[in-house]
């Protein structure tokens, strides 16, 4: 197979797990444990075909455009496709396909459920490293961002923003990440280049995403 950093690719994606469908014989990748993404090898465990998720339009689109992208191979052929490991699909392409596959699948789950499996809050913050989390805190999602730091009550502004206002999952989705209420709501306890690097980093966390 040509594309030899698939593995490595889709393995760097939060909440992804792969494991091997033994009777098919083939690797699936899955997020939330849904798969996205598929090698499916032959006798040999030799890859035939690479497997993934599109827009119906999009896939029919593709399949005209490239003759190494086909329907789905022991799938639904509306929703799948199926890319020949060995084909000349560009390798930008594909990773683009791979993305979008994988955003399909997870978006398929609520909103709450997205940000459960990707173990981040609205605000890209994973609960599980906080000290106060399982104490004063029992989480932003968990809480409906009713978090230990909020007015008695109520959500977090960003929550309140992020879910209750524009129905996001997370501020991913969002074309002003970062905006001023990001930044009107840190800890007071930290630096202003601590609160920046901090905040950084949660765009970083949900740009990955």
């Amino acid at each position: 197979m040509r594309y030899t950093w698939m593995d490595e690719f889709l393995m760097s994606k939060r909440a992804v797990t792969k494991d091997l469908q033994e009777s098919w014989n083939w690797v699936r990748y899955q997020v939330g444990g849904k798969m996205f993404a598929a090698i499916c090898l032959d006798q040999e465990d030799k890859p035939y075909y690479i497997n993934l998720k599109l827009e119906p339009a999009e896939g029919e689109f593709l399949r005209s455009q490239y003759p190494d992208i086909i329907p789905g191979f022991y799938s639904n052929k509306e929703h799948w496709n199926s890319v020949k490991p060995d084909g000349a699909v560009p390798d930008d392409l594909l990773k683009d396909l791979l993305d979008k596959s994988y955003h399909l699948v997870l978006k398929g789950f609520s909103k709450k459920q997205q940000r459960e499996i990707l173990g981040l809050t609205v605000c890209g913050t994973d609960c599980t490293n906080c000290q106060y989390y399982g104490g004063l805190c029992k989480g932003c999602n968990e809480a409906g961002g009713k978090v230990f730091h909020a007015p008695e009550g109520k959500a977090c502004e960003i929550f309140r923003c992020c879910v209750n206002k524009c129905k996001f999952a997370t501020c991913a989705s969002c074309g002003e990440l970062p905006c001023d209420i990001w930044r009107a709501t840190r800890d007071p306890q930290m630096t202003d280049e601590e609160a920046e690097a901090s905040l950084q980093e949660r765009v970083e966390c949900l740009k990955n995403i």
